[in-house]
C-alpha cells in the first residue's frame, strides 16, 4: 500500500507531461538507437548498443516512477502559509537543543533540495501535526526517551 502523495496543479501537470514523452517520443528514440546499433553487427562488443540498452532500462524505470507518482498523487493547494504544522509545511525545529529543518509529509522524486522528510505516520510528525509556532511538543522515541520539539517556523514547501 502506497503513501499518499500531495502536490499542486502544477507539479501534477510537469509530471504527466514528462511521462507521456517518456513513453512516447523517448521510448521511439531508444528503440531506434537500438536497432541500428544492432546492425552494426557484434552485440557483444557493442558499445552503441550497451549505452541505448541502459538508457532503455533507465527510462522505462522513471516511467514506472512517475506511474506509481501520478497514481498515488494527491492534487491540492500548497497548505495555508499560517504557521500551523501539517502535511506539506517545511518545518524548523529545537529538538532537544539542535536545531533541525525537515519537510512534514512527503516530496516528489527527483526534488533537487537536501531536507529530511518525516511522514505523519512517524513519531515527529504524529507530535506536530496540528500545532503551531512557537508550541513545544514531545514525542518518545522508540528507545522510549521523550523527544521535546520546540517549533521555531513552519511555512509551506516550495518545492
Amino acid at each position: 500500500m502506497s503513501e499518499a502523495l500531495w502536490v499542486t496543479q502544477e507539479a501534477y501537470d510537469r509530471l504527466k507531461e514528462e511521462l507521456e514523452h517518456r513513453s512516447t517520443t523517448l521510448r521511439q528514440e531508444i528503440t531506434r538507437k537500438i536497432d541500428n546499433a544492432r546492425q552494426e553487427g557484434d552485440l557483444k562488443e557493442n558499445g552503441g548498443y550497451h549505452a541505448a540498452r541502459d538508457e532503455q532500462s533507465m527510462n522505462e524505470t522513471r516511467i514506472n516512477q512517475l506511474t506509481n507518482i501520478l497514481r498515488d498523487a494527491v492534487v491540492g493547494e500548497s497548505p495555508a502559509d499560517d504557521g500551523i504544522v501539517e502535511a506539506g509545511m517545511v518545518v524548523t525545529a529545537d529538538i532537544m537543543g539542535r536545531v533541525s529543518k525537515f519537510l512534514l509529509g512527503s516530496r516528489l522524486a527527483g526534488s533537487n533540495d537536501d531536507l529530511e522528510v518525516y511522514s505523519l505516520d512517524a513519531p515527529i510528525g504524529q507530535a506536530l501535526n496540528g500545532h503551531k509556532v512557537g508550541d513545544t511538543v514531545s514525542y518518545f522515541a522508540p528507545t522510549g526517551k521523550e523527544i521535546k520539539v520546540k517549533i521555531l517556523e513552519a511555512t509551506p514547501y516550495k518545492g
